[in-house]
């Protein structure tokens, strides 16, 4: 009889620059409970779109994953599409900004906002 394998996915994951952006942001609104609220949404031009708003208040469903310095939070919906992807930020010609690196993600669109899975 064979049994059931268990697996734990991995959770979102915060680059430095994220995490330095972050925490610099938290600082500037002079309120520590700030955390980054990531979110999927339905639209853009390939079917879902990335979401970032600040929260400071977490509901019981929602997922918070705590990091030195910084906090995200998702919601439950949209934890099945982020799983395992890293949260970013860039600055460049074209502005500056949080963005995703989904794994999970067959297609993006060119500016990266919006996925298919």
């Amino acid at each position: 009889m064979s049994t059931a394998a268990s697996f734990v996915p991995t959770p979102l994951l915060l680059s430095d620059s994220a995490r330095i952006r972050l925490k610099a942001l938290v600082e500037e609104e002079g309120n520590r409970a700030l955390k980054l609220r990531v979110y999927v949404t339905g639209g853009g031009c390939s079917g879902f779109q990335y979401g970032f708003d600040f929260a400071d208040n977490v509901s019981d469903d929602d997922t918070l994953i705590d990091f030195d310095d910084a906090s995200l939070v998702v919601d439950p919906l949209s934890y099945q599409y982020l799983v395992g992807s890293t949260v970013d930020y860039e600055e460049g010609l074209a502005g500056a900004r949080f963005r995703v690196e989904n794994p999970n993600a067959s297609s993006t669109c060119g500016c990266g906002a919006s996925f298919m899975v």
